[in-house]
């Protein structure tokens, strides 16, 4: 971590935990009645059926997406951005009456919902179901899109490929630990920019880049082997990982998943002729 980034790390810091305090708390969700059976949910596509399991330990992602179906927000929305080899996208609640040129990836129902990481137990393998979410500039919590999920494709890895993400992942944990670092000490910061005390400021970063330091060395990132087994078989978007909600997988479908990442996709990764969620519908 470059020293001389620090001041202008905290003052970036300090912008978005003022903005993300603003952000209410998702208060729709209905209880899974039987929290040890996984809730089932059919998404009738254009181009076929895709079946997904939603996890009971991601409850609040759970509990959003059944209410969600149950109120018909799904049906006929579009996939509205699709990478071949990475993801498909849903969800945005404008798609569902967008013009050819009208530009989507904005809409949902107006809140968000809190992280819900069940790491390293669910992952971003092939076929993995997880909540899409604006970028950690603007959302330091990473909370969650309350309607936008996407379904993983991702590619196979080999395992100089996971070694060497590894370390880019680690790299990625020691700014979590150093932006939540800052977070803990805003009001010691904020007062020290106020006297212009830039010598106690400097000696502020070399603490906190020193604990960021001690506690990454505790818990060092590293894959599981069920993730390297994964990465390296059936494949997956590793880089997510740990940054994103993973709330539930597909069970049935993938070939439909397959269809709708391989189509043809025109500016902002639409696809050229439409795709979308015909119905929604929770399986018993």
């Amino acid at each position: 971590m470059k020293r001389n980034l620090f001041l202008s790390i905290v003052m970036v810091a300090i912008t978005l935990i003022a903005c993300s305090a603003n952000n209410a708390d998702n208060k729709a969700g209905a209880s899974a009645k039987n929290t040890n059976k996984m809730t089932k949910v059919e998404l009738e596509t254009s181009l076929g059926n895709i079946v997904v399991e939603l996890y009971n330990e991601t409850p609040q992602h759970r509990d959003n997406f059944i209410k969600l179906v149950k109120e018909g927000y799904y049906d006929g929305v579009l996939f509205h951005r699709v990478i071949k080899d990475f993801m498909i996208q849903t969800g945005d609640g404008n798609s569902k009456t967008a013009g050819v040129d009208t530009p989507l990836g904005d809409g949902d129902p107006g809140y968000t919902i809190p992280a819900e990481f069940v790491y390293p137990k669910y992952f971003h393998k092939r076929g993995a179901l997880a909540a899409a979410r604006t970028g950690d500039q603007v959302n330091p919590e990473r909370r969650s899109s309350g309607s936008q999920f996407y379904i993983v494709t991702g590619k196979i890895y080999s395992s100089d490929d996971l070694k060497m993400m590894s370390q880019r992942l680690a790299d990625v944990k020691k700014q979590d630990i150093f932006r939540r670092l800052v977070t803990e000490n805003r009001a010691k910061i904020e007062e020290l920019q106020k006297n212009q005390d830039n010598a106690a400021l400097q000696e502020l970063q070399n603490q906190l880049i020193q604990q960021t330091e001690a506690e990454a060395a505790q818990t060092p990132f590293k894959f599981t082997d069920e993730q390297i087994d994964a990465y390296t078989s059936v494949g997956g978007t590793p880089h997510l990982d740990g940054q994103y909600t993973v709330f539930g997988e597909v069970i049935q479908g993938m070939d439909v998943v397959d269809k709708i990442q391989n189509t043809t996709t025109g500016r902002m990764d639409r696809p050229t002729v439409d795709i979308k969620i015909v119905k929604a519908r929770i399986l018993k």
